[in-house]
């Protein structure tokens, strides 16, 4: 379950503070610590692709896009 979706759900049983517990202690999102979920990119937000190297945190698309900014260039290409 999505972070939005459970926000959506918790809107929905708010009049019902019996489900709304019960919906809470069963259903809500866990602390990440470790893997995928626990980092992202801070440009679009995707979780896949990330590179976390020099402390950039950011999907391959984005570096791509920003790298000449950022100062990295590709090997063998003249600027």
């Amino acid at each position: 379950m999505s972070i939005k979706s459970y926000k959506k759900l918790l809107k929905q049983i708010a009049n019902k503070p019996s489900k709304r517990k019960k919906f809470i202690k069963h259903s809500k999102p866990k602390k990440r610590s470790c893997g995928i979920a626990t980092r992202k990119c801070l440009r679009c937000g995707k979780f896949k692709a990330h590179i976390n190297k020099y402390g950039l945190h950011l999907c391959r698309q984005c570096f791509r896009e920003m790298a000449a900014e950022l100062g990295f260039h590709k090997y063998g290409h003249e600027v």
